[in-house]
């Protein structure tokens, strides 16, 4: 996948065009892991470039199922995945570092470089795509100051609070504005607080035209931010409702 091909403003946001092909689209899409279990079950769906999307349902759903197919960290027993147009389960091996530089990533347990100052750890992301250093000098202070951690570029993650940390990894995540940006479980160890906290920066992401996917089983939190939903249930989509629609029936 080329840098996913979009169209930027004078501001380098990204404006939506729903002519393109969508950011994200899986297509009948079947996981069987080894022993049997079924990660996904004929799952469809078609998330455009710019929006903001839940992936919800219980444990075992086939979330991260979901999340792991868009990075190329498995291949599916059957059907297809796009990203922006492209069937990534084509794509050459040698091509896959590629696709996941334009993908931003946020885990439940941070996974931050232990023995590196925060800002080493953004940085680190812009350092494997090859910015040059005064690009990084730039860069790694303006996004630890849109997350609110101007004051913390010398610290280490243990010094910080877990949504503190969290804040990292989407500093991390998004330092390079990356087209998609995959959010799996981001508030799992975070009080509700700092939870709305997280969920406000990755809503101020999406606004930048950065496509969110964001896996998670916090019902009242997606409540909350009215987005579209699209809810697991056994590996198969059961429902796909519009922002501002789902009320957590049926978890």
């Amino acid at each position: 996948m080329a840098a996913i091909d979009e169209t930027l403003d004078p501001r380098g946001a990204v404006l939506h065009d729903p002519t393109r092909s969508p950011a994200v689209e899986l297509r009948d899409v079947t996981v069987v892991y080894p022993g049997g279990n079924v990660g996904l079950d004929g799952a469809s769906a078609i998330i455009g470039r710019g929006e903001f999307a839940f992936l919800v349902g219980q444990t075992g759903c086939g979330k991260s199922t979901f999340i792991k197919l868009l990075l190329r960290e498995m291949d599916p027993s059957r059907g297809k995945v796009l990203v922006a147009g492209r069937d990534i389960t084509q794509l050459p091996r040698k091509k896959i570092p590629k696709l996941r530089r334009n993908i931003g990533v946020v885990f439940q347990d941070y996974k931050l470089l232990p023995n590196r100052t925060i800002y080493d750890n953004v940085a680190y992301t812009l350092k494997v795509i090859g910015a040059s250093r005064s690009e990084i000098k730039s860069k790694v202070p303006e996004i630890l100051r849109l997350v609110g951690l101007s004051t913390k570029l010398n610290s280490y993650p243990d010094e910080l609070s877990g949504g503190e940390q969290q804040r990292v990894s989407l500093a991390r995540a998004f330092v390079n504005h990356p087209p998609l940006l995959l959010a799996d479980e981001p508030t799992g160890n975070l009080d509700p607080e700092t939870s709305i906290g997280i969920m406000q920066l990755l809503y101020r992401m999406n606004r930048t035209g950065t496509t969110v996917i964001v896996a998670t089983h916090d019902n009242e939190m997606v409540d909350r931010m009215r987005r579209r939903v699209i809810e697991l249930h056994q590996g198969r989509v059961v429902r796909d409702e519009a922002a501002g629609m789902y009320t957590g029936r049926g978890l």
